[in-house]
């Protein structure tokens, strides 16, 4: 009996020693062989990349040469979205004639617990094909007579900035808040478009279908901004007006600060990189993003000059290294340095950039706030 038990325990001992080393075998066998296949996976990936960002030559792209070159550019990018010259869209005179309907002292629930707030002002713009904008005013009760423009990206309206919103009221600064068309407040109108029929818009893509030989739909991402700076310029005295945008609101304050000189800083989040250094998938961009006859005109890397260029003017650009929507890693580091140089030649204007790794989400951080702050105080 005890042989026989005996017998039994070696067997069993012989019969895990050898599923042991199996599965030790097995399982370094897979993982040696995942890491195997990662590393070659990215090497492939390196390979088809490596190509296209060796050939980026942020020094080819941009043209700019001096101020000539850039007012030439921003008459030509205000006449593509407005089919207007400059004189009649940045008026110095008669803005009466040309602003939004306002409300003041205007309720709105979802906002009553913010800090250091005077009173909202509600403004309606309507735009062609019935397209509208609405826009707050949130008026800081202790102010600095500074007023920052924040813009919302596709993610809905501006509430969903409410923290960024409340963060520089409660630093002293007013805020006028802004949706991208579609979206928030803004309505969705049902439009009789020529040769196709009665459509529903709530996708910028759909856009398209309204171009023309007189007519650009970027005209409603920027006429709503246009007008509610006029409005402030015949009805308040604030000392600048900064912007700030996250995601599709970082892509307006990309552009806007290019054609309007009133804006002084501006900081884009997660807002957009030049089209040839787009090379993952989710960094493609909507409708307004990638719309030829405008980028033939000023590309991206132009773009960023012309927000920075002008007295005590300056763009930064905030990537998130680790967003998991758009614009991740550190791709602008192929033309940073380069811009800067640029920016020192003109001697007129700065150009920034903040990489932002506190964080894994797509947003302006606690961080990215405390460092606009800084700026722009």
């Amino acid at each position: 009996m005890n042989k026989s038990l005996l017998i039994c325990l070696l067997i069993g001992f012989i019969s895990v020693f050898f599923v042991g080393l199996y599965i030790g075998t097995f399982e370094n066998f897979s993982s040696n062989s995942l890491d195997m296949i990662i590393n070659n996976s990215d090497s492939s990936d390196k390979t088809e990349l490596n190509p296209v960002i060796s050939k980026f030559n942020s020094n080819t792209i941009v043209q700019i040469q001096n101020e000539s070159d850039i007012k030439k550019i921003r008459d030509e990018l205000i006449f593509y979205i407005w089919n207007e010259p400059p004189s009649v869209i940045f008026p110095s005179e008669n803005l009466s004639k040309i602003i939004p309907v306002a409300k003041k002292n205007f309720l709105d629930k979802r906002f009553e617990n913010l800090d250091n707030i005077k009173s909202i002002e509600k403004l309606s713009i309507e735009m062609k094909h019935g397209v509208n904008s609405i826009v707050y005013i949130f008026h800081a009760e202790k102010s600095n007579n500074e007023l920052i423009i924040y813009h919302q990206g596709h993610s809905g309206g501006f509430i969903n900035g409410k923290s960024t919103i409340n963060y520089f009221l409660n630093n002293g600064y007013s805020v006028m808040a802004f949706s991208m068309p579609l979206m928030g407040m803004n309505n969705q109108p049902i439009i009789n478009v020529e040769n196709i029929g009665t459509m529903k818009f709530f996708e910028h893509e759909q856009f398209k279908f309204l171009e023309s030989e007189h007519f650009s739909p970027l005209n409603y991402f920027f006429t709503p901004i246009n007008l509610s700076i006029n409005y402030l310029d015949l009805n308040y005295n604030f000392n600048n007006y900064h912007m700030i945008g996250i995601s599709g609101g970082g892509w307006t304050t990309t552009i806007y600060p290019a054609l309007d000189t009133r804006i002084s800083k501006s900081f884009a989040v997660s807002g957009s990189l030049p089209i040839p250094l787009r090379i993952n998938p989710q960094d493609i961009g909507d409708y307004e993003q990638l719309i030829p006859d405008f980028y033939n005109i000023a590309n991206y890397l132009e773009l960023y000059v012309m927000s920075s260029y002008g007295p005590n003017r300056e763009f930064v650009q905030i990537f998130n290294k680790f967003d998991p929507c758009c614009f991740s890693g550190t791709l602008f580091e192929n033309y940073q340095e380069k811009l800067q140089n640029k920016l020192s030649e003109l001697n007129n204007g700065k150009f920034s950039v903040i990489l932002d790794d506190t964080h894994n989400e797509h947003k302006i951080s606690e961080h990215a706030l405390e460092l606009i702050l800084k700026k722009i105080q």
